[in-house]
């Protein structure tokens, strides 16, 4: 079978500890619920710098081609930030489907 690919979107916080621990409970459900995670924030910041302009101006076009490789886009978390509003906005102009995480965890369990 194959997994389609979900994008993994929430309000991170810049705190890299706090946002990949979140990010693998993220990717465990969406993986859990079927699709094949691609979460960002659990790789570049591994090897890119967040203070460099020119690497997070990368990052964020990187971002947006995975983005636009997936199949949904997946909203994690209680909120928004501009980030994740901008995610929402490409989703919409490549219409790629979104929703939140207890969206794709209830539609996995219609199955």
């Amino acid at each position: 079978m194959t997994r389609p690919f979900a994008y993994i979107s929430a309000p991170w916080s810049n705190n890299y500890m706090k946002d990949t621990a979140l990010a693998a409970i993220y990717c465990r459900k969406v993986y859990d619920a079927g699709y094949t995670p691609i979460c960002p924030v659990m790789s570049f910041p591994a090897f890119l710098k967040g203070d460099v302009p020119d690497e997070v101006k990368d990052r964020q076009e990187m971002s947006d081609d995975l983005l636009k490789r997936c199949r949904i886009l997946v909203v994690c978390g209680d909120r928004l930030n501009d980030e994740v509003r901008s995610n929402i906005a490409l989703a919409k102009h490549c219409r790629i489907s979104y929703t939140t995480l207890d969206g794709v965890l209830a539609i996995s369990n219609l199955e």
